[in-house]
């Protein structure tokens, strides 16, 4: 099998495993950083094969309008055009269409919308959003999903029924998982009866990874955890779970108690291009004064290349003087220590020691700094 998931060890819900890909093996829990535009912002690929990165996410929705996923595919697909030889998760496309586009109509077939860029009309079927994702040539793909708003119950039982019905047409469209893996999205809010019909119908479907969709996009963070502890139950033991646009370190922790397995989020590179930096001691804002004539690095203790060689004195000039530089620093940085963080929550899981880790970082994380 060319996607193949194993389990190596459990320590209550928590798993550590292996994901299997043409392109090679993922060590889960894994955070995946996020190239937009086939680029994690002001990362090379040299760079991210330094600080471990495993996979990477790039978006259905921007590519398709620009270059354009035909442009992609007569490029040797996302692997050549963007030269990342590792494994590539792509999007569907949903999330954007409904947050970023002015949307004309959402009917049971699809979206209709104006594009961002230049308002030109498009329309985005769950047929369109496989055939965009083949021609990409990631090695995960999506179904195309219905993201509503997480506590409108009223918005929801459509959105779980219209994604339900779009995941049956993904998968009519793609019934081959040999050289791209299509995931289901498991949609329904905060609400447990909507989840546990949406997880119900997608795994008949039998996909090689389920995700979770329609979290972190307004619900409270003990609403997201809740939300997670009946969730996760919900889908099969044996293939990889996957929780959608999740990526502060207390919340990579506590989805990994529940039974997570991959992540991915913008927010270590959002971050860096702001000027702030994550530590274990929290966040911190390179731009404050105190760290004008600050010797130390970013985060003590870190073994990233900016850690290695810059002090925060530096990072805080290059910040306030807007260099570019400062940009890229702080983004090797923050994607090294979630990358790193993902690492020792492994480690711990492996070792029986997971409630320890996660209790200390935790404390320090949460009320520190």
């Amino acid at each position: 099998m060319s996607f193949y998931f194993e389990i190596a060890k459990t320590q209550g819900k928590a798993r550590a495993g292996v994901f299997h890909t043409p392109h090679g093996d993922i060590p889960t829990p894994v955070f995946a950083p996020v190239g937009t535009q086939a680029t994690v912002k002001t990362i090379p690929p040299r760079d991210l094969h330094a600080i471990g990165a495993t996979l990477v996410l790039a978006n259905t929705y921007h590519l398709h309008l620009r270059p354009g996923d035909e442009l992609v595919r007569d490029m040797g697909g996302l692997h050549s055009f963007m030269a990342w030889d590792g494994p590539i998760l792509t999007d569907s496309g949903g999330f954007q269409v409904f947050s970023l586009a002015e949307i004309n109509r959402i009917d049971d077939d699809g979206v209709t919308f104006r594009s961002h860029l230049d308002g030109s009309k498009r329309r985005l079927t769950p047929e369109r959003s496989v055939a965009i994702q083949e021609n990409l040539g990631a090695d995960v793909i999506m179904c195309f999903d219905q993201c509503s708003n997480p506590t409108d119950r009223d918005t929801l039982v459509t959105a779980v029924r219209r994604t339900s019905a779009w995941a049956a047409r993904c998968r009519e469209a793609h019934p081959d998982d040999t050289r791209q893996a299509l995931f289901g999205i498991v949609q329904g809010g905060i609400f447990e009866d909507l989840r546990a019909e949406s997880a119900a119908f997608l795994r008949e479907l039998d996909f090689p990874g389920y995700a979770v969709g329609g979290l972190a996009v307004g619900e409270t963070k003990a609403e997201m955890y809740q939300t997670l502890d009946f969730t996760t139950p919900m889908l099969p033991d044996g293939k990889p779970r996957y929780l959608m646009g999740v990526g502060d370190p207390d919340d990579l922790v506590q989805a990994v108690l529940r039974g997570v397995d991959i992540f991915d989020c913008v927010t270590p590179t959002r971050l860096a291009r702001h000027g702030a930096a994550l530590t274990k001691d929290g966040r911190i804002n390179m731009r404050g004064l105190t760290y004008a004539t600050d010797r130390r690095p970013v985060d003590p203790g870190c073994t990233c290349y900016c850690c290695q060689t810059f002090t925060r004195a530096y990072l805080r000039h290059l910040v306030k003087a807007g260099e570019i530089l400062g940009a890229y620093l702080l983004s090797i940085h923050n994607v090294h220590f979630l990358l790193d963080h993902m690492q020792a929550i492994r480690t711990a899981i492996l070792e029986d020691r997971l409630p320890e880790y996660a209790g200390q970082f935790l404390h320090r994380y949460l009320h520190t700094g």
